[in-house]
């Protein structure tokens, strides 16, 4: 029951923490839009939450102890950050800044749409339970 509830939370917390790292990047991207060379970026949200998921069973940074020469050593590694891109410009500007406003705009209120929608999600969730555990 506690894994099943784990993976539930585990797939919307995950998503929820990668739209607030998105959100941040698209906020970065919007402040800097008229400074000079600076380089809007971004990442593919789907590809990071199927990295996300994918890496959730892997162990974290890890040496194991040998207890014996004849032991293969062990070692797990962390996964890396989300892979950032560089957004190209439709429009290049003289000063180098590849930040288009009405793309970030859209961006931002598309990323925020499904951050509410995920924490509502969430919301509802923790609701039916807590209402399944009160009946019982």
């Amino acid at each position: 029951m506690i894994d099943r509830l784990s993976q539930d939370f585990g797939f919307l917390q995950q998503a929820i923490a990668l739209r607030e790292q998105r959100q941040e990047v698209l906020s970065s991207n919007i402040a800097n839009a008229d400074t000079p060379d600076y380089k809007a970026r971004d990442f593919d949200f789907k590809t990071a939450m199927t990295n996300a998921m994918d890496q959730r069973m892997k162990l974290s940074d890890t040496n194991l102890t040998l207890t014996s020469p004849r032991h293969i050593p062990g070692k797990a590694a962390m996964p890396s950050d989300i892979d950032m891109m560089y957004r190209l410009p439709y429009q290049p500007s003289i000063d180098g800044n590849t930040v288009d406003m009405d793309m970030e705009r859209v961006q931002f209120a598309d990323n925020t749409m499904h951050y509410e929608s995920s924490l509502q999600l969430l919301s509802i969730d923790m609701k039916t339970i807590q209402q399944a555990i009160q009946e019982s």
